[in-house]
Formats: structure tokens, C-alpha cells, sequence
């Protein structure tokens, strides 16, 4: 694994005779292209070949036969695990009340914090130059955003929610949520996240699959509407994006009508979900988007309990919303909702190297194409958080957020899982490579 302390500082470089794939939803490829990188990690000139001098004193990469496309986007990610079966002693009330008072002593905080770093360099190392985190153990992960954002240590954009907002007793809560008990707590949680620094938030509307006790809790409502729109109101005034877990019919019209702009996970879709999704006035930007994570979904659900090591109730409850998400991803992508890609990295058998995944998936489950899939983990998730000025395709003036890949992903998605070069902000990561778990990824190869 390349060493997160390397290449921090930004030297000028091109890459030369490369093929630039332009990341559109119509998967262009541009042939014989050079793009320079000047001094400051941006984009300075992309033209063809032939056109272009590089300025004297540019370290020149030859990158004839390979292409160039814009590094990925995962707009769900948590960095507290790594991918391997959670024990479902954990995700107990008991377990997770323990968890939470071992993190916060010094030797428990020096964990998360190791534990995050390394969820940093995988993803990175696997492509991908920017992520939202949707649930973390404290703060932790904001003090390592500003070192990245300071180039003092070499990773990705971060967007940093800290804990989530839940109702008491709710998903995530106490390990990593801060319990709501009506509006004004709702407001007080919100502020407090805010005043750590976070750049995201995350409320928890309904139950989840890995912490259920009981039959039907996953995707029960939990949140009510106005404690959601309260946060959300704080959110917005600071220009946040709010994210919502949801995961049925009734809570992601519920997170919807507070306002989220993204929901999480989902649910299969009505007629007036879809409009809101187009058109919701409470949003911070006028619209929502869904972030499917069918890596998430789809892993959990597609294997026997001796594989996952989740509980009966928990298996039981997994089926209907693992259908609902899918089927909602498939409404979503029919009805021109904006679809962004996250694949809920840290959960059972979804790790933190194979974003890729995600995109294969929408591309076999959810009726898109490998141009479309693509386009949804690079552009549109730039445009959802606000950054497509900044990133999200190669053009003058971004930040150069890029991979060097053997193949057009836009053609084979495949080839993102083995990236030759990333650069984040213009640094590069030479030799890029990844601790992979072969059994995990042995299964899911087989069965999806």
C-alpha cells in the first residue's frame, strides 16, 4: 500500500497520449489527449497531443495506450469498519452501549482514529478521490479531513457528518448516533455536530438491518417529520446537504417531506416520492437524490446466515428492504431522479476498495449503462454535494482528481479495480494497491 505520508507536496506533471474518458452519460472517450497539472493540483491545459508544450520543468508521464478518467465519488462510507461479517453480538442495545463507552477512552479513540486512516488509504488507493462519511464514532474524522485539506496528510476529499441523529433507541444510536428526543434536542444535536466542524449530516429515519431486534423493525419509522425538517433548517442555514437513512415507503416520504437531499437506501417508489424527488422545496438545492447502496442490500441478502453472520431476525428482516431498494433504484433511474452512487463501505462483505462494485451492480440490477453508472459515481455525485465546480470530470481549472486505468470503464467497469495511477488534488499515489479479502470478494464474485 502506497504510504499516506508520500508525495504531499504537488509537483507540476503531465500526462501525455492518453485517452480521456469525459465521464459523460454517454461514455466519450477523447484519443491522443494530454493533460498538465500545474503547481496548485489543478488542471491547467487538456488538449490533443499534437497542440500541446508542456511547460520546461513538468515531470512528463507517458500514459500511451492507457486512459485517463476522473476519480470516484462515494457518497456513503463509514470508517469505523472494514468489510468483514459484523459479530451481531455488537449491534445489540448491550453491545453497542459497551462499544460506545471503549471509544471514548483514550485507547478506543486511538483506534477508531487508526482504523480510519487505514479506511482513508483504501479508498483512495482503490480510486477514489472523494467521500461522504454518514455515521462516524465521534469527530474523529473531521480533525483527519482538515490534515488532508491541508496536504499534511494525503487522501480524500472528505464531507464529515460525525454521529448521526437518531430517535432514542434508534439506529446507530448510542455507538454512533446522538439520541433526539423531540425538536429541541433534534436542533441542540444538529448545532453541536455543526459546531464540531462537520460538512454533513446525517438523520436516521427509520430502523436498519444490522442493529434490528425484532421482526419488521428494519425500516420501521423512527424520526418524526418535524424533528427531521428541524434539522434539517439548521443544516441548510449552513449549507449542508442532509442525508436520511430510509428504508420503506413511509419513512423516505417522511425524510422527504422534512427536506433531506439525499436518501439513503430507499424503498420502492410512489408517484408523489417521485415528484418530491424532482421538485422538493424544503431541500437545500430544490431536489433530492437517492444513494441506492446496493452493495449493502444485495450483500447481506444474497447469503446464508453461517456466511453473513447475522441473526435469523435479522436475515428475515434484510429480504424486504434489499427488494425495496432495489426496486426503488430502478423507479429512480426510470423517472430521470438524480442517482448517486455510495456503497455503505464497512458493513457486511461491503469493503472499503470496491466502490466498483456499486456501479456493476446498477449496471445488472438496476437497468443502467456502464456509461450511466459511471457518470452517476463522478459527475452527478460532484453536482449533488455541491463540488462540480471543483471535480468530477477533466477540465480546466478542477482539482485533478484522476485515475490511470488499463480499459474505458465506461466499457468495462471492471478495470476500476485495479487503478495503474490515482491522483487526488493533483498528488499523486504511485503504484496504487489495496489489502484485499479474498474470501469476501471470491463470494461476492460468484453469487452477484
Amino acid at each position: 500500500m502506497a504510504s499516506r505520508k508520500r508525495h504531499t507536496t504537488v509537483e507540476p506533471f503531465a500526462l501525455e497520449h492518453t485517452n480521456i474518458v469525459t465521464g459523460d452519460d454517454e461514455g466519450r472517450t477523447l484519443h491522443d489527449m494530454t493533460i498538465v497539472i500545474d503547481e496548485s493540483g489543478r488542471i491547467s491545459d487538456v488538449m490533443p497531443s499534437p497542440q500541446i508544450a508542456v511547460p520546461q520543468g513538468y515531470h512528463r508521464i507517458d500514459a500511451s495506450g492507457k486512459f485517463v478518467a476522473s476519480g470516484l465519488i462515494n457518497m456513503h462510507v463509514h470508517l469505523f469498519a472494514d468489510g468483514k461479517p459484523i459479530d451481531p453480538r455488537q449491534a445489540t442495545p448491550r453491545g453497542q452501549a459497551l462499544l460506545a463507552g471503549l471509544v471514548r477512552t483514550p485507547v478506543g479513540r486511538a483506534y477508531i482514529r487508526k482504523k480510519a486512516i487505514s479506511g482513508l488509504d483504501t479508498l483512495l488507493n482503490s480510486g477514489v478521490t472523494t467521500i461522504r462519511t454518514v455515521g462516524d464514532v465521534g469527530y474523529t474524522v473531521v480533525g483527519l479531513r482538515d490534515k488532508i485539506a491541508a496536504g499534511k496528510l494525503l487522501g480524500p476529499r472528505v464531507f464529515a457528518s460525525g454521529p448521526m441523529l437518531a430517535s432514542p433507541g434508534g439506529h446507530g444510536a448510542p455507538l454512533v448516533a446522538l439520541e433526539c428526543k423531540d425538536e429541541e434536542a433534534a436542533r441542540r444535536n444538529a448545532e453541536a455536530n455543526i459546531d464540531h466542524g462537520v460538512n454533513a449530516i446525517k438523520i436516521a429515519a427509520t430502523g436498519g438491518i444490522t442493529d434490528s431486534q425484532v421482526a419488521g423493525e428494519a425500516g420501521s419509522p423512527q424520526m418524526d417529520v418535524a424533528s427531521m425538517r428541524t434539522i434539517c433548517d439548521a443544516a441548510h442555514a449552513c449549507g449542508l446537504i442532509v442525508a436520511a437513512h430510509a428504508q420503506s415507503p413511509e419513512g423516505v416520504m417522511n425524510a422527504l417531506t422534512a427536506g433531506v437531499d439525499t436518501i439513503e437506501h430507499g424503498s420502492e417508489l410512489t408517484d408523489e416520492m417521485i415528484a418530491l424527488f424532482h421538485e422538493n422545496p424544503n431541500s437545500l438545492h430544490g431536489y433530492s437524490s437517492l444513494i441506492p447502496t446496493l452493495s449493502a442490500g444485495m450483500s447481506i441478502n444474497a447469503f446464508p446466515r453461517e456466511v453473513t453472520g447475522i441473526t435469523e431476525i435479522q436475515y428475515e428482516n434484510s429480504k424486504p428492504v434489499a427488494e425495496g431498494m432495489l426496486e426503488g433504484a430502478r423507479q429512480a433511474h426510470m423517472n430521470g431522479i438524480r442517482v448517486g452512487v455510495g456503497t455503505d463501505t464497512g458493513m457486511t462483505f461491503v469493503t472499503q476498495y470496491a466502490t466498483w462494485r456499486e456501479l456493476y451492480l446498477l449496471t445488472h440490477y438496476a437497468g443502467f449503462t456502464a456509461a450511466e453508472a459511471f457518470y452517476a459515481a463522478t459527475r452527478v455525485n460532484a453536482e449533488i454535494l455541491g463540488i462540480g465546480g471543483e471535480t468530477g470530470s477533466i477540465e480546466v481549472g478542477k482539482c485533478a482528481d484522476l485515475l490511470v486505468l488499463d480499459a474505458d470503464p465506461t466499457q468495462n467497469l471492471r478495470t476500476l479495480a485495479a487503478p495503474k495511477l490515482v491522483v487526488a488534488a493533483g498528488r499523486p499515489v504511485w503504484r496504487p494497491s489495496v489489502k484485499r479479502f479474498d474470501d469476501i470478494d471470491r463470494r461476492l464474485d460468484e453469487r452477484l
